[in-house]
């Protein structure tokens, strides 16, 4: 039976015109997370599956790919629990990683700790557009930062980033996860539920306030908690600005909202607008949940329109790094959505900007070996000079070479004969 050619189901081949867009976007985000004074790292593709299902991952813990013990750790007649079999997994975010990259190193490293971090992760996710059982993810973290400075160099730095990729009239979506148990503790919520309440919640932009209403209450959750809880985002709907959101709630939430949450989301949107550089919204949404149960202060997302989704987010997980540990180190980091980005470019017929000259030399394939000499120096000196050169032998059907070539980019082509 002849070996199958096409890739496993939820991976893609990259073809070199998606190769080169997604070279040109790496080097953008590199060069601008650079200009913010964030230090490219690298971790491992796996991590011991102990640290990626210590319940802190949400709902990605039950997309692990898990690798099984090699060798005479492997005795499947004896293995009685998964725990007998695996010991690795694929790593599904680079945020854990990152935790136990910076508790085993951080008497090696500065403080507070600007960390860049671009690589592959895996889910055993449905395939769907835009989603991958493989993706890119580029990630920056801030560690060891307790102040909202840190929120305010991660949306800044990020948002640089997406304008300088070309795009304009996103929304950057921002929340509290304080701000989001003190409304469910004025509606009456006990805490153990506010898991299960937010976890409803954030299909809101879904099914919409009826269908949260209805899921709710199929929970058995009191109709008045229900009620009086809704009616708090009915009257948020017209409060996008931030500040004008936290001030609604804490006058309406009272003792339940910190002032100190107040006072930190004011700072950061008062900060963010008054040096924003791209266009962009920076949003209040009092909807915004974030899947990760590591979060512990401000959350926030971009949101795209031309996607109608979500193309990256972050937060504060100040307790993560405490796991490792046992001392808690403030954290917070931001995630682009780099395969959705990708995505948007190569729909939208993205021309990489002051690329190089792409020359391409066609070769006789009679053409001596000494005058090639001549042609293989005349292609390093235009090397030399910006040119992207490729030196291929002439096919019999020169027309459609030229076209095949054209296709990828090459606009001037140099014939070589042995005349």
């Amino acid at each position: 039976m002849a070996l199958s050619k096409k890739p496993v189901n939820g991976m893609k081949d990259i073809l070199p015109a998606e190769m080169e867009i997604r070279d040109y976007v790496t080097r953008v985000i590199k060069d601008t997370y650079r200009s913010f004074g964030f230090t490219p790292i690298e971790t491992p593709c796996m991590e011991n599956i102990a640290n990626l299902s210590n319940k802190q991952g949400g709902e990605n813990e039950k997309l692990i790919f898990k690798v099984l013990k090699r060798g005479e750790k492997l005795n499947l007649e004896t293995a009685k629990e998964e725990a007998d079999v695996v010991d690795f997994g694929m790593r599904y975010d680079l945020t854990v990683p990152l935790a136990r990259f910076y508790s085993n190193n951080a008497n090696n490293l500065p403080s507070p700790f600007k960390a860049l971090q671009m690589g592959s992760v895996w889910r055993a996710d449905r395939p769907q557009r835009g989603r991958y059982r493989q993706f890119t993810q580029c990630d920056i973290d801030i560690l060891g930062e307790p102040s909202n400075l840190a929120e305010i160099e991660l949306i800044t730095a990020t948002t640089t980033t997406i304008g300088r990729l070309g795009f304009k009239n996103f929304e950057i979506r921002i929340n509290e996860r304080r701000i989001l148990k003190a409304m469910a503790a004025y509606s009456g919520f006990s805490e153990a539920e506010y898991d299960s309440v937010f976890i409803t919640l954030d299909k809101m932009d879904k099914i919409g306030v009826e269908g949260v209403a209805a899921e709710l209450a199929e929970n058995g959750y009191a109709q008045e908690s229900i009620d009086k809880y809704l009616n708090l985002f009915e009257l948020l709907n017209d409060k996008k600005d931030v500040r004008a959101g936290v001030e609604f709630l804490k006058d309406t939430l009272g003792e339940y909202l910190d002032e100190e949450v107040v006072t930190n989301m004011t700072e950061i949107a008062d900060a963010v607008n008054a040096t924003k550089g791209a266009e962009f919204t920076l949003v209040f949404d009092p909807t915004l949940v974030r899947g990760m149960s590591y979060y512990t202060g401000t959350i926030f997302e971009i949101a795209m329109p031309e996607l109608g989704a979500a193309c990256g987010g972050g937060g504060r997980y100040d307790k993560m790094i405490g796991k490792f540990t046992g001392q808690d180190v403030p954290a917070c980091g931001f995630s682009i959505g780099f395969e959705r980005i990708i995505l948007l470019l190569m729909e939208s017929g993205f021309q990489i900007p002051e690329s190089p000259k792409k020359v391409a030399y066609l070769v006789e394939k009679k053409y001596p070996a000494e005058k090639l000499v001549d042609v293989m120096k005349q292609a390093s000196d235009a090397r030399a000079n910006g040119q992207q050169v490729l030196v291929v032998r002439m096919n019999k059907n020169k027309k459609f070479q030229k076209e095949q070539l054209n296709e990828q980019g090459y606009e001037e082509f140099v014939e070589f004969f042995n005349r």
